[in-house]
């Protein structure tokens, strides 16, 4: 009873400080975080939403008002939506404010929206190649087994068909048609356009001719394709007549990405994915492990800031692209383990009981879950010594991850301590790096808290 009445407190300041509920276009929630989208931004008080109890921290991210609550952030977010009249995950009204917004915190949001609904397919897809690899490893699995082959190609199938996956995502995401998106991506990767490009066959359309590229585990050219067509779909269903709009909408929208797709949006896509995971890894050979120890470094300034985000097209592409990723995962992990380990030191040397079982809870759940936004915000930004401590616990751990060249090779979804899972590979030196190297992180992080943190309670 004690917790609904916090949250139902919670939920009642939260709306009157965000303007109210005729305020908001959009609230949704992810693991530790209630997402606003606000019509006026003005309103907002964000240091009046900090001292309400049960919130940990607030920010902005672009224009989208996060207020962190923790894990228990369902319960807090259904109170809010039941005081607002809100349906779960739906805007009070999508016409509200019709206008689309651009830039690069745009870009990197419909990118981003589009890859996130697919991370529990690739996670299992990522995890299947462990289970391979392991499988090699201790001798029960080998090539010429049938349980091997449809292993394998039951986690190729997680990225082969990223194109089509996305068509759906991507469809959601810029509010138009599942279907067509979905149709557009399976038009990508279907047998002919393989087979023609393998082949060196010359195709054309309307006598336009078509670019030759291979598309199967890319993720640029259907997002911008399918945003493109939000915009085509939308022209048919406003001049399209009531009686045959079920036939003209999709028939001329299909008609129009084709072209647009295989002549031109689709090669420009794939020439930006390809190049800009080459540019990464070009950059990632030429400063060598210092540029893993940078990153990982400045990870957390980063999630603070939202700007991490940006991140999650190069990690994608790359895993797509050469089956590994070499800096981004390395420097997610060893950052939310050392918030982790950080947050566990104020723990050890703090007086005061509150913030001593906040930090404790906070740095196990950083470590085990991945979910660092209670040890972040809640306790390291606010006493700011530790965070200092958790960054250069992160520039030690990466450096040495860098110097002996650690690649992920699943995307193993949780960034705590098993997301190590996600480094096993072909060479058993691989993990084995990447344990030294956390552990290399956590020492350093918890003796520097401990040197600089001088037991400052905050709650």
């Amino acid at each position: 009873m004690a917790k609904r009445e916090r949250y139902e407190e919670l939920a009642t300041k939260v709306l009157e400080l965000v303007g109210g509920k005729d305020n908001i276009s959009h609230l949704g929630h992810c693991m530790t975080r209630l997402r606003f989208s606000l019509k006026d931004t003005s309103v907002v008080d964000l240091n009046e939403i900090q001292k309400i109890n049960g919130v940990i921290g607030a920010q902005w991210s672009n224009d989208q008002l996060q207020i962190i609550i923790g894990q228990s952030v369902g319960d807090a977010y259904k109170l809010v939506c039941l005081k607002a009249g809100i349906s779960a995950e739906k805007a009070i009204d999508e016409n509200l404010d019709t206008k689309k917004k651009f830039g690069f915190g745009a870009v990197i949001d419909g990118i981003s929206g589009s890859l996130m609904p697919l991370i529990p397919a690739l996670i299992g897809a990522g995890m299947l190649k462990v289970i391979i690899i392991l499988g090699e490893m201790a001798g029960f699995l080998t090539k010429d087994m049938p349980t091997y082959n449809v292993l394998a190609f039951a986690a190729d199938a997680g990225f082969y068909f990223l194109p089509i996956f996305l068509g759906a995502t991507a469809a959601n995401k810029f509010k138009t048609n599942m279907g067509l998106g979905m149709l557009l991506g399976a038009i990508l990767i279907h047998p002919t356009i393989v087979a023609n490009v393998a082949g060196g066959v010359g195709m054309s359309i309307f006598g336009i001719p078509v670019y030759g590229a291979t598309y199967a585990s890319t993720i640029f050219p259907i997002i911008m394709a399918v945003f493109a067509m939000s915009y085509v779909e939308k022209f048919f269903q406003k001049i399209s007549p009531d009686s045959v709009k079920a036939i003209v909408v999709p028939l001329g929208t299909i008609l129009i990405m084709l072209p647009l797709t295989l002549c031109l949006i689709g090669p420009a896509g794939a020439f930006l994915g390809t190049y800009l995971a080459k540019a990464i890894m070009w950059l990632y050979n030429t400063t060598g492990f210092f540029g893993v120890a940078l990153l990982a470094a400045v990870y957390p300034v980063l999630v603070i800031t939202g700007m991490h985000g940006a991140l999650v097209p190069y990690m994608f592409q790359s895993f797509a692209s050469f089956g590994y990723e070499p800096i981004v995962c390395v420097a997610g992990v060893l950052s939310n383990i050392n918030q982790g380990a950080a947050a566990a030191a104020v723990a050890v040397k703090c007086k005061n009981k509150s913030t001593k079982s906040t930090a404790a809870s906070s740095a196990i759940t950083a470590v085990v879950g991945g979910v660092t936004e209670p040890a972040m915000f809640g306790i390291n930004m606010r006493l700011k010594k530790p965070l200092y401590a958790a960054m250069i616990g992160n520039f030690c751990g990466a450096a040495f991850a860098g110097l002996m060249k650690v690649y992920t090779y699943a995307f193993a979804g949780s960034a705590g301590i098993f997301g190590v899972a996600g480094f096993i590979g072909p060479t058993k030196m691989n993990v084995i790096y990447m344990g030294i190297s956390v552990l290399i992180g956590f020492v350093v992080t918890f003796i520097i808290t401990l040197f600089i943190y001088k037991g400052e309670d905050i709650y």
